[in-house]
């Protein structure tokens, strides 16, 4: 949670110094890269199954979307705001669209945690003053957090037919790919014309944040089960503003944290609802 946390002032950091198509390929790329001994270590084989491509290639067109709006983000607003408004909203867009779409009927505990969710939503966006229009660095992470969150929906299907760690390695593979089309054209070699601070954002966000730390989240789930694994999301939102503040000298709004705290405890409250 840590490394996942301090993943978006580093994001930050890297948003100053090349293009977002260039840094978004790269990342992806390295994460991609990073995977393989991963794989080999789990003894996974590279094969995949063709019923599994549809669901891998959607998945990875959201993975790269998602990485991009995140950059996006943090272009124009606090790296703070991105790791509280994204990590919190989340789950509850994921409840919202599991009701939406899947005929799921909440009980009366996600019906609250749902209520409560979108309300601390609101406070951290500041919809009561009407600039929200005109925020659109908030604007940016509500649209990230949707698209994570339907990406969400669709792993948890494919990872019926498929293992977390192989399904993760051929995301973000498609995502580069994806990427790789974008960045074309705009400088993609221009990264090695940085010094050591860029090159060591980008093997944070590409390696710590994405191949290690997810490795280590999903050995976790299996040691001490996805339930318990899954609480321990909600100190992610805290490191993001410690580490932001740290790093960047970012001090959060009133708003951001009253807001963050009461989509935490609405996330704490969905999840008791879910293993109930």
């Amino acid at each position: 949670m840590m490394l996942w946390g301090a993943g978006w002032p580093v994001l930050k950091i890297l948003s100053q110094s090349v293009s977002w198509e260039v840094a978004t390929f790269w990342r992806l790329a390295l994460m991609s890269l990073a995977y393989i001994p991963v794989l080999w270590w789990n003894k996974q084989p590279l094969r995949l199954a063709k019923s599994s491509w549809i669901s891998v290639t959607i998945s990875g067109l959201l993975y790269a979307l998602f990485m991009v709006l995140s950059f996006l983000g943090v272009q124009v607003a606090t790296a703070g705001a991105g790791g509280m408004i994204i990590t919190t909203l989340s789950p509850v867009f994921i409840v919202l669209i599991t009701i939406i779409f899947t005929g799921f009927h909440p009980s009366k505990q996600h019906l609250f945690g749902l209520g409560l969710g979108l309300l601390g939503g609101m406070v951290m966006v500041e919809l009561w003053d009407g600039t929200i229009l005109s925020n659109v660095g908030n604007l940016v992470f509500i649209l990230a957090a949707l698209s994570w969150s339907i990406l969400s929906v669709l792993a948890q299907y494919s990872r019926n037919h498929l293992d977390p760690i192989r399904y993760s390695f051929y995301l973000g593979l498609i995502a580069t790919f994806c990427m790789f089309i974008m960045a074309y054209g705009h400088g993609i070699l221009s990264v090695f014309d940085e010094g050591l601070g860029f090159w060591g954002a980008l093997l944070y966000l590409s390696v710590m944040t994405q191949t290690v730390a997810t490795t280590i989240y999903f050995v976790a789930s299996g040691k001490i089960g996805s339930a318990k694994a899954g609480s321990y999301m909600l100190l992610v939102p805290l490191f993001a503003l410690i580490s932001s503040y740290v790093l960047l000298g970012e001090v959060p709004s009133t708003s951001l944290v009253i807001g963050g705290v009461m989509s935490i405890v609405a996330v704490y409250w969905i999840h008791q609802a879910k293993t109930a």
